[in-house]
């Protein structure tokens, strides 16, 4: 196996047939856990540092160190998304990160990139059957490498109003077929009622939907990236959202400002295509509408081959600057595999775990309390967990989802250019790629 290529701009080891083993260069920390390389003999308990953004993971942690006293973890709080990101990415050039992260799934490639992250496949090879093959096969980045234990996953769903479908009789969508011509029935039944909205104020749940089309925006051959942002599947996601834009069928106002709040709880806007952690953001943006909405699978572009895509989720992962990376990883599949640790998570941090087990376990045998009145919100999501499609990240997905932001929220609000859009983001994207020095394949 070839040495880690550093940011020399070849390959950032993702995606990437050929597996590149990141830990084959030898680091020299002086942070939290010592110096790099190997675990090495200690004199009393092996302590841990973990890097998190999920509350109270503290105290998810204080049960594995009550068990564990030859292995204490300790817990810093931390910002999440690419604040974090940049923060492990300058301990590890300095070789101060600690031993353990909490990384989102698309931030895994970067930080790969940039030698932060150790191979941990040896260490947690029994858990791979423990979840869904699209959430673990994030983790190894298309290669024979694991750089990180899948934490918790967001599979997308579709919810929507069940009093306001019975009022303007309409049924749930199952085909995206079905769904451009329910939002064009309700825009007939009621023109001041909106179906959904596209938004561009957040490019995950694009994402997530060109993950469900079949997209796979980055991979990586014979040393080079390959940048498919505008590949068929993203240009049929695309085409049907502005279609939808276009012909004012349904809003282009962006999520989470509080105009879409107000639409939310005063059923102008009539269903969400969100992941499975809604029921929380509907608390707090309609909370007039508690015990009026209901959760069903995804619309599918084959309804014969049902699949979902993931908007969200994150992953724990061991550093290269960790002194006891076996312990390291052992706690990473504790965290993420142990039925009480993963009732923690759930109790404490409020996530959706990405073990399969738990999906379906004790920790959420009751729905969310916004959900009432579907007993088997959980049991269904379970289902719809394991159809998630796998994605294919790279080592600037922050650069992808500026420029969807940016060309997308223009042509969202001037109802037309979506094409021109796409265009846009693919060729922001390998420009990117060619300006950081990685080589991409034409």
């Amino acid at each position: 196996m070839p040495h880690a290529l550093h940011r020399r701009r070849v390959l950032a080891v993702t995606a990437v047939a050929t597996a590149v083993v990141l830990g084959a260069t030898t680091l020299t920390a002086c942070g939290s856990s010592g110096s790099g390389g190997e675990d090495e003999a200690a004199s009393g308990p092996v302590s841990l540092t973990y890097w998190a953004w999920a509350p109270n993971m503290d105290k998810v942690a204080a049960i594995w160190n009550a068990e564990h006293p030859e292995i204490q973890v300790t817990v810093q709080k931390q910002a999440s998304g690419d604040d974090l990101v940049t923060k492990i990415i300058t301990a590890a050039k300095a070789h101060q990160a600690p031993d353990l992260v909490q990384a989102e799934f698309q931030a895994l490639p970067t930080l790969v990139s940039n030698d932060a992250l150790a191979d941990i496949s040896k260490e947690v090879s029994g858990a791979k059957d423990k979840f869904a093959p699209g959430l673990w096969q994030q983790t190894t980045l298309g290669t024979d490498a694991v750089y990180a234990v899948p934490q918790d996953s967001g599979p997308l769903m579709f919810f929507y109003r069940t009093d306001l479908f019975r009022k303007y009789g309409l049924k749930v969508p199952t085909t995206w077929d079905e769904f451009a011509a329910t939002a064009r029935a309700l825009k007939t039944k009621a023109p001041d009622k909106d179906l959904t909205t596209f938004s561009a104020n957040d490019a995950g749940l694009f994402a997530g939907l060109a993950q469900q089309a079949g997209a796979r925006w980055w991979t990586a051959e014979d040393q080079k990236w390959n940048v498919a942002i505008d590949d068929a599947a993203t240009k049929k996601v695309a085409d049907f959202w502005g279609g939808l834009v276009e012909d004012g069928v349904i809003s282009n106002q962006p999520m989470y400002t509080p105009a879409w709040n107000k639409a939310l709880n005063t059923g102008e806007q009539l269903a969400w295509v969100s992941a499975v952690w809604a029921p929380g953001t509907l608390t707090t943006a309609a909370p007039d509408t508690k015990g009026k909405w209901a959760m069903a699978p995804l619309p599918q572009w084959d309804a014969a081959t049902p699949r979902t895509g993931s908007w969200g989720g994150s992953t724990t992962a061991v550093t290269n600057d960790s002194r006891h990376k076996a312990a390291a990883a052992k706690f990473a599949t504790w965290l993420n595999t142990d039925p009480d640790a993963l009732a923690a998570l759930v109790k404490e941090a409020g996530i959706y775990p990405a073990a399969s087990a738990a999906q379906s376990g004790p920790a959420l045998a009751n729905p969310p309390e916004f959900f009432a009145d579907q007993p088997d919100f959980y049991t269904r999501a379970a289902e719809i967990a394991k159809t998630t499609a796998p994605a294919a990240w790279g080592p600037n997905v922050n650069v992808a989802y500026t420029a969807f932001k940016d060309q997308f929220g223009k042509a969202a609000k001037a109802r037309s250019g979506f094409d021109k859009a796409l265009t846009a983001m693919q060729d922001a994207t390998v420009a990117d790629l060619k300006k950081q020095g990685f080589e991409v394949a034409q």
